[in-house]
């Protein structure tokens, strides 16, 4: 079942640009939200240094959530606390 909900979050300019311009096709975020696949992630441009959002917004789908939190059953404890996760946006080859 697809949902349909729609997620506010900010998000600085530089990364805004990169996700207009198609370069960013990932997010990482605080998993402090619930959301599913086909829920929309509302991105809000907003300025750190004004404290203030600049009217500018994306809407973009989630397709994919990988949830970090219990990834010590891939990896040791140790082994994330010296080498931390690499988020990578990936694209099969044809």
């Amino acid at each position: 079942m697809v949902s349909n909900l729609k997620i506010e979050k900010k998000t600085w300019s530089e990364l805004f640009e990169k996700v207009k311009s198609g370069e960013k096709t990932f997010d990482l975020r605080l998993a402090d939200f619930d959301c599913k696949l086909g829920d929309v992630l509302l991105l809000r441009e907003w300025n750190p240094k004004t404290k203030s959002y600049t009217g500018r917004e994306i809407d973009c789908e989630i397709l994919f959530k990988l949830n970090t939190k219990n990834m010590e059953k891939f990896h040791t404890k140790e082994e994330i606390d010296k080498y931390g996760f690499a988020v990578l946006s990936i694209k099969k080859k044809s």
